[in-house]
This record gives C-alpha cells, structure tokens and sequence, in this order.
C-alpha cells in the first residue's frame, strides 16, 4: 500500500485541488462497529449524528475519517462476502472496493499478535507480499477487509 515513486505511477499528474475525505462503510449495526474500530485499533468517534434518517458516526483511524452509518429508509443492503486468499493474492472476488490498508511502522508481527489477543480475526494470516513486505488482513464487521502493511 506504499506510494509508488512518482516514475512507477502511471498518472504523475497530482491534483492539488483533491484530498481524500473519507471512507463510507453501511453496518448492520453502526454503534457496534464504531466501537469495534475504537476497541480493536484504537480509533476516535470524532462525531456521531443522524443523517438521513440513519446513524451516522465518524471514526478517526490513522489520520483518516471512516464514516460509518446504519440503513437508511428505502435501502436494503445485500450482504458481501468476505475476503480469501487466492492463489498468491487475497480478494474478496467482487466489483468494488475490496479493501483498505494501513502502514504499521513498527512491529507488524508483535501488533498482530496484540490484535489477536483483542479477538481480532485475520481471515489471511501475516505473510510476506510481492514488494517483500510483511502483510495480512484482518476483519472489521460487516465483511469489511483492512489490509496492515509493514511501512
């Protein structure tokens, strides 16, 4: 999940007018979750609200925002599935996003186990990736995936 050196992208072109926002994550139960990702990662609720009819609570994780909201009326989300290793990669083998990572400066081996501890589950277990860097993916709820590098 590193940043590439401007020479290996294929888009060198940066737009100063865009900065990432957000996450948006749909959970069966919004509270919950939230409290996962401030249990299991050490995450802040910076704002919890009702928009549209539906929880809706920010969750500041590693300098990022993850909006996570309950069903809003008219919705009925389908459930997706988790993510698996495949044969020299993981994936959860659907259309859209399929996860999020974060780089753990530090020892990644040590946190994971911490995580385990804390009854986090890693459906791909640490394993080396293709750039040599130390890998795996734990599971948030609602099915979602995030990937912890090695920085």
């Amino acid at each position: 999940m590193g940043r590439l050196p401007l020479r290996n992208r294929r888009h060198t072109v940066n737009n100063p007018a865009l900065t990432f926002d957000h996450i948006h994550i749909i959970s069966r139960s919004p509270k919950a979750t939230a409290d996962w990702y401030v249990e299991k990662l050490g995450a802040k609720i910076a704002k919890d609200t009702i928009a549209r009819g539906a929880p809706q609570i920010f969750v500041n994780l590693g300098g990022m925002i993850v909006v996570i909201r309950g069903q809003r009326p008219g919705e009925d989300p389908i459930d997706t599935r988790p993510i698996a290793p495949q044969s020299d990669f993981s994936s959860h083998n659907e259309w859209g996003t399929d996860h999020f990572g974060f780089l753990y400066d530090g020892d990644l081996e040590a946190y994971c186990d911490e995580l385990r501890a804390n009854g986090v589950a890693f459906p791909v277990p640490l394993k080396r990736g293709v750039n040599g860097k130390m890998l795996c993916y734990i599971s948030a709820p609602d099915n979602v995936s995030i990937e912890l590098m090695e920085a």
